[in-house]
């Protein structure tokens, strides 16, 4: 997976095809986009770390994407990464309880944290470019609990006044719910350790990681409840119409 560096430009460029066909290691089918397998949505995996459980009133500490594409097999995959340190805005709550779980240091030399809005904008500016590359209508979140992430970034968007939020502002893909499907369970490490994966307690707690984690997960079950091809499995084929000779 390639880290996607965000670009310092309001037009939002559309970055060249090839650079991204390069990232998933292949060409991939002219007809087929990870916004098709969708409907012209396109998924975006997004963690979040807070200062509590309040999305209006707790900070947005750290912003964290996976951006998913489809690859020569038509398989969802990662293909790019976006990782954001969030300076606290003026008067948020910092919960210490929560503090203590993700483990921030607000005040850590090294953090190079970002204003809200400017994180906003760094964060949205890539998925943007996305968009377009697929020709998706939106973004549409997906994340494990995904309900409170989209709450959080929504209230930080209702903040800043930013306009180019690329989210669908109420729908998402969660995790909690595709896991109980597909292996029986709704928490993250249970979900990751019945598929053969390994959970990191130590990484926990980390935007990137939890991300990176729910997109391996999201990637897996999506595939495994797909069509060779990367078709929806139940989808009805198209209904033949019968023409009457004249």
């Amino acid at each position: 997976m390639t880290e996607f560096n965000t670009i310092n430009d309001e037009t939002d460029a559309l970055p060249k095809p090839t650079e991204f066909l390069t990232a998933m290691g292949g060409d991939r089918p002219d007809d087929w986009t990870v916004s098709r397998r969708f409907r012209g949505f396109m998924p975006v995996v997004v963690d979040v770390e807070t200062g509590g459980l309040n999305p209006q009133t707790d900070a947005l500490l750290e912003l964290a994407a996976v951006l998913l594409d489809v690859d020569a097999q038509g398989k969802i995959v990662q293909v790019d990464r976006i990782q954001l340190h969030v300076a606290p805005f003026e008067g948020a709550n910092l919960d210490p309880v929560s503090m203590k779980i993700n483990g921030i240091d607000i005040d850590h030399p090294f953090r190079n944290a970002l204003s809200e809005a400017e994180a906003l904008q760094q964060f949205f500016q890539p998925i943007r470019q996305r968009l377009k590359l697929n020709g998706a209508r939106r973004a549409i979140l997906v994340g494990h609990n995904a309900a409170f992430d989209l709450a959080v970034i929504n209230a930080a968007v209702a903040r800043c006044g930013n306009k180019r939020n690329p989210f669908h502002p109420f729908s998402t893909f969660d995790t909690v719910t595709l896991s109980a499907l597909a292996v029986g369970e709704t928490v993250l490490a249970k979900a990751l350790e019945a598929i053969g994966l390994e959970w990191d307690s130590a990484q926990a707690h980390s935007a990137l990681y939890d991300a990176e984690q729910t997109a391996e997960l999201f990637c897996r079950i999506m595939n495994a409840f797909s069509k060779p091809n990367g078709r929806a499995p139940l989808r009805a084929p198209p209904k033949k119409t019968n023409v009457v000779p004249e």
